[in-house]
């Protein structure tokens, strides 16, 4: 059969890390042993049954069954709108500064083939989210780190980058609360983030996945509460993680009216929208009781402090992470990330993801995902504990 030469596009993307991570565990598991599986960021709750039932009601309407608008049903970018007012105090148009997506990892790496070209420059955490790489290799551009330190509470030094990186960089993305590092951004930080944008003609994206999931209290900051985010920029939400529907695929960016129709115009191209039974129970998901996110958040947190208090019952001093459903835990001397997630998984059954996957600033950590039972988080902890 013949072999098709593919486009030079696809040898620039990167490898998926996680892919091997799940073939090692694979081999694990089918040797028959009790692994917990603490590696992957897959929601473990199902998504709350007043959701469900608004996607039942909605694949029963025979209007869902055929094509939805290009750019969404108006009633779910209502939604969206009313959502961010009400949790964030943030007042968008909801046809020009709403753009539906299918699912947050959609919109980050759209947002690349909008604006950048060959060459051009973005800004990227380090350690990040994987997929932000891959929608710059897919426009041909660059990337430049922005570090994230542990004595910064992993936020990135503004001053530490180079003058004429900002100069040429186009797009810079962010993530708070942050996977992997579980940080947490503070608004003076969005205040410095616009004054930096603006300065340099910076276009920012901030991936607000994780945004319902703050601890102790405190409610994670949107970028678009800050004066001023708007005119240099997005924000990216999902409800994946909020409301437990990762695998339904529906997000919204929201902000910067040319943004947002820069994505509605490619996507224009791509799609035809989600199937309106879906944006039915996203409606619903926004617009009904926020109970169930509020018992998550409690469920999270509460599984933190297990986890968390497990291992410093045993000596280990981590951090405990203020948002998010991460920890991100250093590895021992002598280890790398890789090395050490390795002999934790063969010695003791546990996964836990490499923060190399992440970038290279992440390789002195492993990330830990809070999402099994509590119990089963003391166990992890009790077994990695034996080998420390």
């Amino acid at each position: 059969m013949k072999r098709f030469e593919q486009a030079e596009v696809m040898g620039k993307l990167p490898e998926q890390f996680f892919a091997k991570l799940v073939k090692k565990v694979s081999y694990y598991m089918e040797q028959g042993y009790d692994v917990i599986n603490l590696g992957q960021g897959n929601p473990d709750q199902p998504t709350p049954l007043h959701i469900v039932d608004a996607l039942k009601e909605g694949a029963d309407d025979p209007n869902f069954h055929k094509y939805s608008p290009f750019r969404g049903h108006s009633f779910l970018k209502q939604a969206a709108s009313d959502f961010y007012e009400r949790e964030y105090g943030v007042t968008l148009n909801p046809e020009k500064e709403i753009a539906i997506l299918f699912g947050g990892k959609v919109g980050l790496v759209e947002l690349s083939q909008c604006y950048l070209n060959a060459g051009d420059i973005a800004l990227v955490p380090d350690p990040g989210y994987p997929d932000y790489w891959s929608g710059i290799a897919m426009a041909g551009a660059k990337m430049e780190t922005m570090p994230l330190k542990e004595e910064n509470q992993f936020l990135p030094r503004y001053a530490d980058l180079e003058e004429s990186i900002l100069n040429e960089a186009k797009l810079m993305f962010l993530n708070y609360p942050n996977n992997p590092t579980a940080g947490v951004a503070t608004r003076e930080f969005f205040i410095e983030t616009v004054e930096l944008a603006r300065k340099h003609d910076i276009l920012v994206c901030h991936d607000f996945a994780y945004g319902a999931i703050g601890f102790d209290g405190q409610k994670p900051v949107s970028f678009l509460e800050v004066d001023g985010a708007k005119d240099v920029g997005i924000e990216i939400y999902t409800l994946s993680k909020t409301y437990n529907m990762a695998g339904w695929r529906v997000g919204f960016a929201v902000g910067n009216e040319h943004v947002i129709e820069a994505i509605n115009l490619l996507q224009d191209h791509f799609y035809v929208s989600l199937f309106g039974a879906v944006q039915h129970a996203a409606a619903a998901a926004l617009n009904g009781p926020q109970v169930c996110v509020e018992n998550l958040v409690y469920t999270y947190e509460k599984r933190r402090n297990a986890f968390i208090g497990r291992l410093k019952q045993h000596g280990w001093d981590v951090e405990a992470p203020k948002g998010s459903f991460f920890c991100w835990l250093p590895v021992p001397e002598g280890y790398t990330s890789e090395s050490f997630a390795d002999y934790v998984l063969d010695k003791a059954h546990v996964v836990v993801a490499p923060g190399i996957g992440f970038g290279k600033a992440g390789d002195k950590y492993v990330r830990v995902g809070l999402l099994t039972s509590e119990e089963r988080l003391i166990e992890a902890a009790d077994r990695i504990a034996k080998l420390m």
